[in-house]
């Protein structure tokens, strides 16, 4: 029977981990669509061509929801911080208070300042004041990814710091070290790719449905639908197979300085070289082994160490308590590598129908990427399960535990806010969710007006005095 504390423990980790995995969603949404709404708007300018503006007025709607929806979702982690995180705030947060208030001055500030113009202000600011204050929103998504990924790389491999010997709080002796600290880099890139590669799918995704649509009732072609459909497929092209090669990078930074998370996401119980890599089975904390193990020889050493001979390390070479759950992060990781590699195939793809010029035809295609509409969404939550589960037992890897982090709150309290928490996520952003659907259902269609001028939101009703 589990001690009160440690289901308390449990309870707070449940509750943080259902908040910031429906949070994590939006910002990566916002990220990624606008840095596509700078492109359509950029190309607009460039070209003139009333298709890109078609389409960023049609998307920049759904960026106002995502991104509100994403402001309102991040406010409560920052109180779970303190009601459930106390131990972690007091001892860590000399460090990461200080990056996620660099976040708040400089990303937030940004974004907010310049989002009024971007969604209200084309016409009242001109084109290209409107194109900076677009591109500033996009900048601004960026900077915040920025300093929030630096928070969380140095939890995984913190660096710059010294502990009070007294308080037990982490002090800051190099700024430069702590923010750029050794999985920062990786951890930034592959992030942005993900955030891209959610996007891109889900914009082909739509593009595909209203391919799909127009095919069904024999309407026009939708041109604006094969722009968006054609663009998210380039993306996927470029950027899955480029996702992979970061991936590999961040594996092998990840063995570095992490070694006992690579030893629980590949299922090793024994450190040895010329590893094989198992691809399926089922790794057993108790009786430590992976049963049923699918395996495919030296191939382990092979991606992990880019040599045949290179040593991969064993879960039996860290004490148990010390122990990330295998089980957990091996099967995420191999969700996440399995829907990356289907990305790849599906970017690959596309190129040979573009060839065979029947990219906008092949109806099992435009299923197959409308099918693939959130993959890029749950291989980027895999992949956050990955490394904080990973990660464990540690918040500060190797220096303060988890169960030292949390608050003393009784398991009671828990259980009530995580139910309640449940019940209004799934109210306040199911709805949402449904409303962005109904939103995106609508075909986007070439303004009729011939004005010259631009609209963006909902206009007046005009009413006809001749009535």
């Amino acid at each position: 029977m589990q001690h009160p504390h440690e289901i308390a423990l449990l309870l707070a980790r449940w509750q943080f981990a259902f908040t910031i995995g429906v949070h994590i969603v939006f910002p990566a949404f916002s990220i990624g669509l606008a840095v596509y709404l700078a492109v359509l708007e950029g190309i607009w300018l460039k070209t003139k061509q009333q298709v890109y503006l078609t389409l960023y007025r049609y998307w920049v709607k759904a960026f106002s929801l995502v991104f509100g929806m994403g402001v309102v979702s991040g406010v409560v982690m920052a109180y779970e911080f303190g009601t459930n995180w106390s131990g972690f705030s007091m001892k860590a947060g000399p460090i990461t208070g200080v990056l996620l208030s660099y976040e708040v001055l400089t990303a937030f500030f940004l974004e907010a300042g310049f989002l009024g113009i971007m969604l209200f202000g084309m016409n009242k600011v001109g084109k290209k004041l409107h194109y900076v204050a677009t591109c500033t929103v996009a900048l601004g998504t960026l900077i915040s990814a920025t300093w929030i990924l630096s928070s969380n790389s140095w939890m995984q491999t913190p660096q710059g710091y010294k502990i009070d010997p007294v308080t037990g709080r982490f002090l800051p002796e190099d700024w430069l070290a702590i923010i750029f600290n050794p999985s920062f880099p990786y951890r930034l890139v592959h992030m942005g790719l993900s955030a891209f590669l959610s996007v891109a799918f889900a914009v082909g995704a739509v593009g595909a449905w209203h391919l799909l649509k127009s095919k069904k009732t024999e309407q026009s072609d939708n041109h604006p639908a094969r722009v968006m459909f054609s663009m998210a497929l380039w993306m996927i092209t470029f950027v899955a197979p480029l996702q992979l090669i970061v991936g590999d990078m961040h594996g092998l930074n990840t063995l570095k300085y992490q070694p006992a998370k690579i030893a629980a996401l590949e299922g090793d119980w024994e450190t040895e070289s010329r590893a094989p890599e198992i691809l399926f089975g089922i790794p057993d904390m108790k009786e430590e082994r992976t049963k049923y193990a699918i395996k495919i020889p030296y191939a382990g050493s092979l991606i992990l160490t880019h040599s045949l001979d290179g040593k991969v390390p064993g879960l039996k070479d860290f004490p148990a308590n010390e122990r990330a759950p295998s089980p957990i992060v091996f099967f995420s990781f191999r969700i996440m590598v399995a829907l990356g590699c289907l990305m790849i195939l599906v970017g690959f793809g596309s190129l040979w129908l573009r060839w065979r010029k029947k990219l906008y035809k092949s109806s099992f295609f435009l299923k197959l990427v409308l099918c693939m509409a959130p993959a890029g969404f749950v291989a980027m939550l895999c992949g956050w399960v990955t490394t904080e589960v990973g990660r464990q037992p540690w918040t500060v890897y190797g220096q303060l535990r988890t169960a030292d982090s949390a608050s003393p709150v009784l398991a009671s309290s828990l259980t009530f806010s995580l139910i309640l928490f449940v019940i209004i996520y799934c109210f306040v952003f199911g709805t949402g969710f449904v409303f962005l659907l109904r939103m995106l259902r609508v075909s986007p269609e070439t303004p009729n007006n011939q004005d010259g001028k631009v609209r963006i939101g909902m206009q007046p009703h005009k009413v006809d005095s001749s009535k």
